[in-house]
Parts: structure tokens; C-alpha cells; sequence
């Protein structure tokens, strides 16, 4: 008997790992196959301008673009990276790519990184994070990369699409959202937080600023570090002033934080369904509730 017991207990840590887990699945591509929105124009998938003819053609593919009725197909490169951001390095490399979909106000962002295993340190939820500092509000937006890459000239590559489908960014907004990957990449890489922590913690704050309206710094770091307590999130004094220094800049950019709020409340949501996605997903309790039944029915058959 105590083999059995053994081998259930075996066959039942093996069952947990192949349970349902809903959400934390891939969503996948986002086309729709509804056609092209007139109002808006055709995507516009954005390659970096240093892929190889065979990356290119390898991107292409993982971003469905020949699934698409028509796209309009655009490079960015070091020159861009300049225009977007203050100090940028025209010489930098850019192999992140991506199709962004402009979608009608109140849609809100939906990104999907189709190449999850190449993009190394920027999550879904920091480009979104990020592309709303920009103001960049209602898109869908898909990443990719044919190799392992940071992932962060993709966001540059997003500025130009979006700029290119007839809006205009504001150059500080976007400068701003560049250094907010940046400390969110340093967070999550130097300080050892956790990716969807980090966002979690960035949006809090980004609440805080648009619910709160602070008149200073000392206003901002309050709330800095109200959030790092109620997170329960340790960070370095250097790490911490990163963060105040970002939150500082965001408070002081022109925002319509009335507005801002709502689409921080989507992502605020989006976050922490994803950090509880196991323990509230109905799927997943289901799949153990099922598992015991059968292997209640299992033992049963054992004795008879």
C-alpha cells in the first residue's frame, strides 16, 4: 500500500502541472479580421532597421502580416530613437519590432508580446505602462523579436506608428516614458522585484499622482513611499530616488489626470488579475476539484 500511496502522490504533483491556468495562457495574435477602420487607416507594423533580411521575414511571420488584408510597413532606427528621446544614441541597434492597430477612444491598450521568450525584460504591462506616459491611450499592440533583445526599441518603434497613423506626440511625454522602462527594467533586473510587481507598484503610484495631484516633490516621495510600504517592497536609497526623480517628471508633464485615471484603473486591474490569477481562477480549482474525483474513483477501483 505504501507504494501506492507513493505513486498517487506522484501522479498528483504531475496532474498540477498541467491544470488549467486561464489567464495565464498566451492570448495570441490580435487581429480580428474585421477589416481596415477607415477612420484610423491600416496597421502599421514598425521593423527595427537593423534585422536581417531573414529576421525580417521570421518577424513578419509572428506578427501575422500576411494575414492582414493590407498593412503599412515602416522602419525605425537610430534617428528615430534621437527625435523620441532626449540623449538617445542614433547609433543604437534596433531589432524589436511591432503592428500597432489604432483603435476608437475608450478601447484602452491591449499589448501582446507574440514572442514572449525573445523579449528578455519588458513586460506587456510596462509597455502599457510607459505608452500611456507617452499618451498613447487606445491601441492594440503586438512585439515581436527573431532573437533574445531587451525589447525596449520596440517602444520607439510604437512613437513612429502611432505618429505616422496622423498623431502627434509630445517629445517630453515620450522622453519620460523611455526613463520609466528604464527604471522599471532596473527594478525588476538590478533589484531583484518581481516583473508584475514592479508594474503593479508603478501604476499604484501613477494613481496616487492622478487621484492626488501633488504640488511638490516632497508630495511625490510620500506617496512613493506609501506605495513601497503597502506593496511591501524594499528598494535601495539609489533605487528609490530613481523612482522619485521618474514620478517627479510625470507629476509635471501635461496630462489631463482626470482622464489618465481610468485607463490606469484598466491596467491597475489587468495587473492584479494576473498576479491572482491561481488562486481566483475558477479553472484551475476546477481542474484539482476533478482530479480528486477521479482519483477517488481510481482508488475505488483499486479495491474492488
Amino acid at each position: 500500500m505504501k507504494k501506492i500511496g507513493f505513486k498517487l502522490a506522484s501522479i498528483f504533483l504531475a496532474s498540477l502541472l498541467i491544470l488549467p491556468t486561464g489567464a495565464m495562457a498566451s492570448t495570441g495574435s490580435s487581429s480580428n479580421g474585421e477589416g481596415i477602420n477607415e477612420k484610423f487607416g491600416m496597421p502599421i507594423v514598425v521593423y527595427g532597421a537593423d534585422l536581417t533580411e531573414s529576421e525580417k521575414a521570421s518577424v513578419k511571420e509572428s506578427l501575422s502580416v500576411a494575414d492582414e488584408a493590407e498593412v503599412e510597413e515602416i522602419t525605425v532606427d537610430g534617428d528615430d530613437l534621437v527625435t523620441y528621446i532626449k540623449d538617445g544614441d542614433a547609433s543604437a541597434r534596433m531589432f524589436s519590432s511591432a503592428k500597432i492597430t489604432r483603435q476608437d477612444k475608450g478601447k484602452g491598450l491591449v499589448i501582446d508580446i507574440v514572442t514572449e521568450e525573445n523579449i528578455t525584460q519588458v513586460t506587456a504591462e510596462m509597455y502599457a505602462n510607459a505608452m500611456l506616459t507617452a499618451g498613447i491611450e487606445d491601441a492594440t499592440v503586438e512585439v515581436a523579436a527573431p532573437k533574445k533583445v531587451t525589447g525596449h526599441s520596440a517602444l520607439v518603434g510604437i512613437y513612429k506608428a502611432y505618429e505616422v497613423s496622423g498623431e502627434k506626440l509630445d517629445t517630453e511625454r515620450t522622453d519620460v516614458a523611455n526613463e520609466e522602462l528604464s527604471v522599471a527594467t532596473i527594478l525588476s533586473n538590478e533589484s531583484g522585484v518581481d516583473e508584475e510587481k514592479v508594474s503593479e507598484l508603478l501604476t499604484a503610484i501613477k494613481k496616487d499622482i492622478a487621484e492626488l495631484n501633488p504640488a511638490s516633490k516632497e508630495e511625490v516621495e510620500k506617496i512613493v513611499q506609501d506605495q513601497l510600504t503597502k506593496l511591501q517592497i524594499e528598494l535601495s536609497p539609489e533605487d528609490r530616488q530613481l523612482l522619485v526623480d521618474l514620478m517627479d517628471r510625470i507629476r509635471q508633464l501635461d496630462i489631463d489626470f482626470s482622464q489618465w485615471s481610468t485607463q490606469l484603473d484598466d491596467l491597475s486591474k489587468t495587473i492584479e488579475d494576473k498576479l491572482g490569477n491561481i488562486v481566483d481562477n475558477e479553472g484551475f480549482w476546477q481542474g484539482v476539484k476533478n482530479f480528486f474525483n477521479n482519483l477517488i474513483d481510481s482508488i475505488r477501483g483499486l479495491f474492488n
